[in-house]
């Protein structure tokens, strides 16, 4: 057997797609993915957006140290950006690739699996830190001119729904955001290269694509020529590819222009998946204005009310919300807890507010912190009404038809005689029959189980 791999994924969907692409590259040059305890090389691709995600990749470190003491453990993403000679000095860890040069992160890996040597040919692959200096090398800086990943091309395999990352980087300055220092400025994936990928993945029997980026929809701003908006892509795919769906990933509320929402209304329920994730963080205007988004309420419910229209009521709406800004009052947030009461949200994904090093929120956190007890109970708050929120949503499509695309199954679930699924506009079911990933299926809603998921019964196989 030849050397062994494991990518352990942490943080969004589009540093999943990241960890995906170093998996698909270290495949197709003949390594073979392994588990964390018979891995050669772990890849640990992390996220830095909240302490909580460092600490978490840092336990994770240890742990596969402990587990696997001859695993050289390369470490890339956001932390490793962030702060490089922290993890460089961490037991274990024999290289540290910042998401500036993730582009050489393949082939770093490459060298640590097959000889447990790094790679020194190439020019662009010695390290910016010293390999006789304390601690693993480290290839980092400020300029991210190897930040872009060369995907191979994306199928349908252990992701039935695979992420197409057309989109790196954030000119926006949001003041808790550390995100424009660990992955630099926004820059777009030529649409060339976005059409050559869909239409590989559709020849591959790919049935639903997910478009993702971690500001999605500045796509095109620093391209040359036509498509030079995320719409004006979009409208691409659909007439040049015979893609079946495509879904968004998360887009800011101020990117969703007439133009894609147009798209919504003319392909929504049929090659445009009825699903939008705007991230809010704040119902108030007050701490809106202080984290520097670039919205109001106002614009936020405006936003949401077009889209509703255009998608019509079987949309499903998701947000980013977030508890504990500094300063953040129990009037501020009771004006957030009403905003979100009043828009039909299917679900929402919460975190308190971390300070990150380096950020504006980090000095308003030390001037006008909000005690740990409050952000908790504001917390409990919010997950709370998150609940309720999501079950009156997912039950109103009892006794409806949906379309959905089949998953790759859990044991346990499939031991039941059933199979996982995700409708159209993103409700995740269980199917009471067993069924092969990657199939669409018509089928109807008849109840909700103990979890997340929703029952369903198949009306149609395609």
């Amino acid at each position: 057997m030849g050397s062994g791999f494991h990518v352990e994924n942490f943080g969004c969907r589009a540093a999943r797609a990241d960890g995906e692409a170093v998996s698909e590259r270290l495949r197709a040059g003949g390594l073979s993915e392994h588990q964390p305890a018979t891995a050669d090389v772990v890849i640990v691709n992390t996220c830095s957006v909240t302490a909580e995600a460092d600490r978490a990749a840092r336990a994770y470190i240890r742990r596969t140290h402990r587990m696997n003491p001859e695993a050289r453990i390369m470490v890339t993403g956001c932390y490793a950006q962030r702060a490089p000679e922290e993890l460089a000095h961490l037991e274990g860890v024999a290289a540290v690739v910042g998401n500036s040069h993730k582009g050489l992160a393949p082939e770093i890996a490459a060298g640590l699996a097959r000889g447990g040597q790094v790679i020194r040919s190439a020019a662009d692959l010695v390290p910016l830190a010293s390999l006789t200096a304390p601690g693993a090398p480290i290839w980092a800086d400020d300029r991210f001119a190897h930040s872009f990943l060369e995907e191979s091309q994306i199928v349908p395999g252990a992701q039935t729904r695979p992420n197409l990352k057309i989109q790196e980087g954030c000119t926006n300055r949001c003041t808790f955001c550390v995100i424009p220092r660990t992955r630099g400025s926004s820059r777009s994936l030529p649409a060339d290269a976005v059409l050559r990928q869909v239409e590989g993945f559709v020849a591959a029997d790919g049935k639903e694509l997910v478009l993702s980026g971690i500001n999605l929809g500045r796509w095109g701003r620093d391209l040359a020529g036509e498509p030079a908006t995320l719409a004006a892509l979009v409208r691409r795919i659909f007439s040049g590819t015979a893609l079946s769906r495509l879904r968004l990933s998360s887009i800011e509320p101020m990117d969703w222009d007439k133009e894609l929402i147009a798209l919504m209304r003319e392909f929504a329920g049929s090659r445009l998946a009825r699903h939008a994730h705007l991230p809010l963080q704040s119902g108030s205007d007050a701490v809106l204005r202080r984290m520097h988004r670039r919205y109001r309420p106002w614009h936020y419910a405006a936003k949401v009310a077009a889209l509703v229209e255009a998608a019509g009521p079987e949309l499903t709406l998701g947000a980013d919300v977030m508890a504990g800004f500094p300063g953040e009052s129990d009037s501020e947030f009771e004006e957030t807890l009403e905003f979100v009461r009043e828009l039909p949200f299917g679900y929402l994904h919460l975190f308190p507010f971390s300070p990150r090093p380096g950020t504006r929120g980090w000095d308003l956190h030390a001037a006008s912190p909000v005690p740990p007890r409050v952000v908790e109970e504001r917390m409990a708050a919010l997950r709370a009404l998150a609940a309720e929120k999501t079950e009156a949503h997912r039950r109103q499509f009892i006794g409806r038809e949906l379309e959905a695309i089949t998953l790759h199954t859990p044991e346990d679930v499939r031991a039941l005689g059933r199979s996982a699924a995700l409708t159209e506009n993103f409700l995740p079911v269980e199917v009471d029959a067993v069924l092969p990933p990657n199939g669409v299926i018509k089928l109807r809603i008849t109840g909700r189980l103990s979890g997340s998921a929703l029952a369903a019964a198949v009306s149609l196989v395609n």
